[in-house]
């Protein structure tokens, strides 16, 4: 997440303060998020040096009483991160998928265990967050990152399932010797 661009967000509706930013922040984003008031000042500086944003003159120095408004640049640099698709070119550098990967090189290591403590600790999670939904009935936000993180989990169960059926497919023993490393094959978008 672009903590940058999300508070560029919030001044494009006018000039704010420090910890305004960092409160309105959290309350956008669902309090999924907790963001650091030394974060918020950090980033805005930044901002400030690349001319995104700017101070109220006078506002000499940094801190609460500093308030801050979105520039033109700033408010190009929204326009554009808004509707830039994220990059999906090279595969992401997913903890689970690498944890299965390196699972299937290390001798007596039962991989099929591997996937399945893992489906267990997703499942639970998706039910965390369908609890969290109905708690939630009214708050758009905390409905809309709910959701999201629901249909990343789904997505991680799904491709739990299918490297199990891979497994199988493949005829991978359940704790196997190691096995002599192959040549990968080259993927699109990703540089060796």
């Amino acid at each position: 997440m672009s903590v940058r661009h999300a508070l560029l967000a919030l001044l494009s509706e006018g000039p704010k303060y420090g910890l305004q930013l960092r409160q309105e922040f959290e309350v956008r984003t669902g309090e999924v998020w907790p963001l650091n008031t030394g974060q918020v000042y950090t980033t805005m500086q930044r901002l400030e040096r690349d001319g995104l944003v700017a101070s109220d003159p006078g506002d000499a120095l940094d801190g609460p009483q500093k308030r801050y408004r979105i520039t033109p640049p700033g408010s190009d640099e929204l326009a554009a991160w808004l509707r830039t698709p994220p990059g999906v070119d090279a595969p992401p550098r997913d903890e689970l998928v690498i944890k299965v990967l390196v699972a299937l090189r290390l001798p007596g290591v039962d991989v099929r265990e591997i996937l399945q403590a893992h489906r267990r600790h997703l499942v639970g999670q998706m039910r965390q967050y369908t609890r969290l939904k109905e708690d939630a009935a009214d708050d758009l936000s905390l409905l809309l990152v709910a959701d999201a993180q629901l249909f990343r989990l789904e997505s991680l169960v799904r491709w739990l399932d299918s490297a199990e059926g891979r497994l199988r497919h493949h005829r991978v023993d359940a704790a196997p010797q190691a096995p002599a490393p192959a040549a990968a094959p080259e993927l699109p978008g990703v540089s060796r």
